[in-house]
């Protein structure tokens, strides 16, 4: 890394800190600042979140961290028009153990100049990493990362940066079948798509409840009201989440007439001898008066059909979310 001078040192020092002024706060009406503040810790949540997701992955395949050297390195043939996810550690003069300074999938840039800039002192993301050195925060600056093909970027892009869409269904016909309700809007193109179904999660109710099922100031007489709620309700319900349970490539037929066929064929031509996804969805519409099916969800993203057949989708996927898909086995 280059050497400052002070002066240089300094003017580095006071462009990483793009605070406001008192006199700027100030100018700011009170109930804006307060939006405004939300709004950024919101970001920057989601964006720690994906930082996670991302670390996760580079550490479940067990990648080794290299020093870095020099810039140029980056400018290998081998790194200069890949695609990956990578991240950026470091150590220190008191703890050798190498930690996460930053880590991104990228998708859009290749990986050598995305790195270039990370470790370029007149780039925003490098003079943070120069100053951290120059300062003797950190001892030495690592990298790892992972080659991906453009079809797993868009993948994780499905898993990370989509939402969910929820399935509605019809009224029971025909005595207790019901019919999924698929929205609009799907594309009549290739890509990728996932389906989940929302899981609740129950636990046995927590010791500080079950102490208050007795009025200690009654010497063991019973909190009638308590005991009758504990009655009706055994456990506790905790958050509900989406759990991922197939991947689909739309590759020969588009993204409609994929999920079109997992959704609306199921109810017209149900055998109960079908496994793996449409076997899932099929027996979900067959219901018990007065219980609803499970509450199924689905993501879906465009992907160019030439770049379909690339790479592993659903171990990607797998790697990402942490758990097997139940019906790609």
């Amino acid at each position: 890394m280059e050497d400052y001078s002070q002066e240089d040192w300094g003017n580095h020092s006071q462009d990483l800190h793009g605070y406001p002024t008192d006199q700027e706060l100030d100018e700011i009406p009170v109930t804006k600042r307060t939006l405004k503040i939300k709004q950024e810790s919101s970001e920057e949540a989601q964006k720690r979140d994906i930082m996670q997701n991302i670390v996760q992955i580079l550490e479940s395949v067990q990648l080794k961290w290299e020093l870095f050297q020099s810039w140029t390195d980056f400018s290998r043939l081998h790194l200069s028009n890949k695609l990956a996810i990578f991240g950026i550690g470091y150590n220190t003069r008191w703890k050798e153990d190498i930690r996460y300074h930053y880590a991104e999938i990228s998708s859009q840039v290749p990986l050598g100049k995305r790195l270039r800039e990370y470790f370029n002192s007149e780039k925003p993301e490098g003079r943070i990493i120069m100053t951290r050195v120059q300062k003797m925060n950190w001892k030495n600056v690592y990298y790892k990362f992972l080659e991906i093909t453009i079809s797993e970027a868009r993948c994780l892009e499905l898993h990370m940066e989509i939402d969910w869409i929820p399935i509605a269904h019809s009224k029971p016909t025909g005595g207790n079948v019901v019919q999924y309700l698929l929205p609009g809007g799907i594309p009549k193109s290739p890509g990728l798509y996932a389906i989940g179904y929302e899981e609740c999660i129950e636990r046995p109710l927590s010791p500080h409840m079950e102490r208050h099922s007795v009025d200690p100031g009654k010497e063991g007489r019973v909190d009638l009201e308590t005991l009758s709620a504990q009655a009706s309700l055994q456990v506790e319900i905790e958050p509900t989440r989406i759990i991922y349970c197939y991947l689909g490539i739309a590759e020969v037929r588009t993204l409609q007439q994929c999920l079109f066929l997992h959704f609306q064929a199921n109810t017209k031509t149900f055998s109960k001898d079908w496994v793996g996804i449409n076997g899932f969805l099929s027996q979900n519409c067959i219901v018990d008066p007065g219980v609803s099916p499970k509450s199924i969800y689905i993501k879906f993203v465009e992907v160019e059909r030439d770049f379909l057949s690339a790479g592993s989708l659903v171990e990607c996927l797998e790697k990402a979310i942490g758990y097997p898909l139940k019906f790609n086995n």
